[in-house]
């Protein structure tokens, strides 16, 4: 890293890195991620301009191609290794277990780095891109064709899933896709494979490969 980036601070960079560990799988929001480091914000985004060069972290931006006016702008952060990720948390498996939200984001961060792995084997076919509007609805990835087909996938830790659960794919489907063609997934935990509605499916997360 001090081949990519002249660094001043090395500890910065730990805690920097232990910030970003926690921080995967939200909005990248550089103030809120560098108030207890009290670096400057300009060092701040070079020093993770230089952490995703290396491929320690990965942005995923926004899907902005619609016309309607509320949909937010902010790429989603990742760390591009789950179990690297655990490692520097500290989570281990009573941790992740006990808590419905580190494990969340935790498979959402496994998930992200093989969907990126296969978008990245194909040659620019695919786009990578994540949905939030600010109506708080929200779809973990787009994955865009070049054809402009579209995969709203939505990622979940649990062995359930009900129509609830595909309520901002269905709402993506009927007021943003359009004339693209859109189809939508949620991917999770449990053996089942079936389908959800038009055009909608839920997929065991397993089909990754």
């Amino acid at each position: 890293m001090r081949d990519a980036v002249q660094i001043r601070r090395r500890g910065a960079i730990r805690q920097l890195v232990e910030v970003l560990a926690g921080w995967s799988s939200k909005l990248i929001n550089i103030s809120s991620i560098g108030a207890k480091l009290s670096i400057q914000r300009v060092t701040l985004e070079s020093y993770i301009n230089a952490l995703e060069m290396l491929f320690i972290v990965e942005r995923v931006p926004a899907w902005t191609k619609t016309d309607y006016g509320r949909v937010g702008g902010h790429s989603k952060l990742f760390m591009t290794d789950s179990g690297l990720m655990a490692s520097i948390l500290g989570w281990n498996e009573d941790k992740i277990t006990l808590s419905p939200d580190r494990l969340g984001k935790l498979f959402e961060t496994f998930v992200c780095a093989e969907i990126s792995s296969l978008i990245d084997a194909n040659d620019g076919m695919y786009q990578l891109f994540h949905y939030r509007d600010r109506e708080q609805r929200e779809i973990d990835f787009i994955i865009e064709r070049e054809d402009e087909v579209l995969l709203g996938i939505e990622v979940k830790a649990s062995t359930t899933v009900g129509r609830g659960d595909f309520k901002h794919l269905r709402w993506f489907r009927d007021n943003i896709a359009g004339d693209r063609p859109f189809f939508g997934i949620v991917l999770y935990a449990g053996t089942y494979t079936g389908s959800m509605g038009k055009n909608l499916a839920v997929v065991p997360f397993g089909s990754l490969w």
